[in-house]
C-alpha cells in the first residue's frame, strides 16, 4: 500500500484532511513512491495558529540560546547528510553525490545562522545631540513562509528557515508537491535539535496553500524561488496583501569563452554547469558564447563528444553523472524545446531524445539524455525561454562587446559567467554586465551562505536578495531608539522642529 505523507504542524505529524492529494514519483522508475496531501485553507490556518501562539516566545528567548538550537540542527544534519540525500534522489532524481552537495550548501546557511548573536547587534551612537544617545536594533517579523521549488527541496528550504528562525520569527514552509520527503526530515531534525513546538511547520499543497498563505493577515513575509510567472505573481499577490516579498524567478545564464581562455577547463565548466542535475537548477548555465567562430568550432567538437558520453542513470547508481529528469510532464516539455530548436533553424549537434538510456527496472523513468544546439541566435525561443532542462544552446559572437551587449539584452539576470585570463576583460565584465551574480572562470557563482543570493532584472521580485546580510534584513526590522534622561531638563514645551545641539 502506498504511504501516504503528513503535514507537521505544532511539533507533530498532521494527516491531511482536505481530501484532495498528489502522487509522489520515484523520477528513475516512473512509479508512485507515495502519496502527498494537498492543503487546504483551513489546515493553513492551523499552521499559522501554531507558528503565531509559538512566536511571543520564541522571539523572546536570547539570540544565543536561539543560536545553540541551530548548533545542534547543524550537527543532527552532518550526522544525516546521507540519509537526506538519499530522500532527494529518490523524489528528484539528482544523482547522490549532487544530492551531498545540495545538503552541503545548505549546511553552510546554516552554519551562517549560528552566528545569529552577531548578525542581530545593532548600532549606537553616543551623544548624537548633547545628553542624547541613538542606537538601533533588529527584531523579528512574527509569522514568516517559505515556498519551495521541486529542485532543491533540502537547499533551498534552507536558504530561508535557518536565518529566519535565529531571528527570532516562527516558520511555514510549503515545499514542492513532487519532493515532500526532505522537508519532513528536516522538520524531524529540528525538533530533535530542540527547536518549541510551532516554530517551524511545513503544509503541503498547490496554488491552494500558496493563495492561503499569499492572503493570511498573519503572515508577515513571504519567500519564494521558481519560475518568473509565478514569481511575479507571488509578489504581486503578497505585495497587495501588505507582506514583505521576495520572489526569486527564472534564469537564462550565459558562459562567455573568450580566445585566450583554457578551452579544456571551459569544456569541463560547461558539461557540468549545464547537465549537471539534468539542468534543472536556476543557475544552470544553458547558453554558451564562445568569442569568434574559431573558437564556436573547437568549442562544439570537443562538447559533442563529452555530451554524448554522459553516463545518465539513476540516482543510485555511482558511475552516473546525470540523472533523471523530475516528471513525465516535464521530460514531455523538454523534449518539445528541443523539437522546437529543430524547427527554428539551430543546429542540433547531438540529440538527447536519441541517446541510449537505462533499461531494465529503469525503462520506465524520465530519463533525457543531453543536447547540445549550435548556431542558435537571440531571436529563437529556445533562446529567449528558461527550458531547465539537459540543452545547451551555443550562440556565437564575433567579439567581446557583442558578447556583453547579448547579455545584457536578455530580460533574465539571474547568474552569468567569463573564462579568460585576461584580468582586465574579467574586470571589465564584471563591471559592464547586467546581472545579480557573476563568475570570472567560475560557472556557477553561487555565492557563499555569508554573502547573499539573487539576480536582477526579472530573475528577481522584491527588494532583498537571499540569506547572507541580505537575508538577515528581509527576515527582521529595524527599530530606532533615541533616549535622553531627565536629569536637569527644565526647559519647558519647545515648538520649533526637533534639532540635536
Amino acid at each position: 500500500m502506498t504511504e501516504t505523507l503528513p503535514h507537521f504542524i505544532d511539533g507533530a505529524p498532521v494527516p491531511g484532511i482536505s481530501g484532495r492529494s498528489g502522487d509522489v514519483f520515484n523520477p528513475a522508475t516512473g512509479q508512485i513512491t507515495a502519496r502527498v496531501p494537498l492543503a487546504g485553507a483551513g489546515e493553513v490556518d492551523k499552521a499559522v495558529a501554531a507558528a503565531r501562539a509559538a512566536f511571543p516566545g520564541w522571539s523572546r528567548a536570547t539570540p544565543l540560546r536561539r543560536a545553540r538550537v541551530m548548533f545542534e540542527f547543524k550537527r543532527l544534519l552532518e550526522a544525516n547528510a546521507g540519509r537526506l540525500a538519499a530522500v532527494i534522489s529518490a523524489e528528484h532524481g539528482k544523482v547522490h553525490s549532487d544530492a551531498l552537495g545540495e545538503v552541503t550548501r545548505g549546511l553552510e546557511v546554516v552554519e551562517f545562522a549560528c552566528g545569529g548573536p552577531h548578525l542581530l547587534k545593532g548600532e549606537v551612537t553616543e551623544n548624537v545631540g548633547t545628553s542624547v544617545d541613538s542606537h538601533s536594533l533588529r527584531q523579528p517579523l512574527g509569522v514568516v513562509a517559505g515556498i519551495t521549488p521541486f529542485n532543491f527541496p533540502a537547499m533551498v528550504p534552507m536558504w530561508m528557515f535557518p536565518i529566519a528562525i535565529a531571528c527570532g520569527n516562527s516558520f511555514i514552509l510549503k515545499p514542492s508537491e513532487r519532493v515532500p520527503g526532505a522537508a519532513l526530515l528536516l522538520a524531524d531534525l529540528l525538533k530533535q535539535a530542540g527547536l518549541p513546538d510551532g516554530v517551524f511547520n511545513v503544509v503541503h499543497g498547490d496554488k491552494v496553500a500558496v493563495d492561503a498563505l499569499l492572503g493570511h493577515p498573519d503572515v508577515k513575509a513571504v519567500s519564494f524561488v521558481g519560475s518568473t510567472p509565478i514569481a511575479q505573481y507571488i509578489y504581486a499577490t503578497g505585495a497587495a496583501n501588505g507582506k514583505r516579498v521576495q520572489a526569486l524567478g527564472g534564469a537564462k545564464n550565459h558562459m562567455v569563452i573568450m580566445p585566450d581562455a583554457d578551452l579544456d577547463q571551459a569544456v569541463d565548466a560547461l558539461m557540468g554547469a549545464a547537465y549537471g542535475s539534468a539542468g534543472e537548477r536556476c543557475m544552470a548555465i544553458s547558453v554558451a558564447v564562445p568569442v569568434t567562430d574559431a573558437l564556436a568550432d573547437a568549442l562544439v567538437a570537443r562538447l559533442a563528444e563529452r555530451v554524448r558520453a554522459l553516463k545518465i542513470g539513476p540516482g543510485t547508481d555511482p558511475n552516473a553523472e546525470m540523472g533523471p529528469l523530475v516528471t513525465r510532464q516535464h521530460w514531455q516539455k523538454v523534449r518539445g524545446y528541443v523539437d522546437l530548436g529543430v524547427a527554428e533553424g539551430a543546429e542540433l549537434v547531438v540529440d538527447g531524445r536519441e541517446v541510449a538510456l537505462p533499461t531494465g527496472p529503469n525503462a520506465e523513468g524520465f530519463f533525457l539524455g543531453g543536447s547540445l544546439f549550435d548556431r542558435v541566435t537571440p531571436e529563437m525561443r529556445i533562446y529567449k525561454e528558461e527550458i531547465f532542462g539537459p540543452v545547451l544552446s551555443v550562440v556565437r559572437v564575433p567579439d567581446y562587446r557583442s558578447a556583453v551587449d547579448l547579455i545584457n539584452a536578455h530580460e533574465f539576470g539571474n547568474g552569468t559567467a567569463i573564462f579568460t585570463r585576461d584580468g582586465d576583460t574579467a574586470r571589465a565584465f564584471a563591471a559592464e554586465i547586467e546581472v545579480g551574480m557573476v563568475g570570472v572562470n567560475v560557472p556557477i557563482p553561487v555565492p557563499m551562505a555569508f554573502h547573499s543570493f539573487g539576480g536582477w532584472k526579472r530573475s528577481l521580485f522584491g527588494d532583498h536578495h537571499m540569506h547572507g546580510p541580505e537575508g538577515v534584513r528581509f527576515y527582521t526590522r529595524l527599530k530606532t531608539i533615541t533616549t535622553r534622561w531627565p536629569t536637569g531638563i527644565r526647559a519647558g514645551a519647545d515648538f520649533i522642529m526637533p534639532t540635536m545641539k
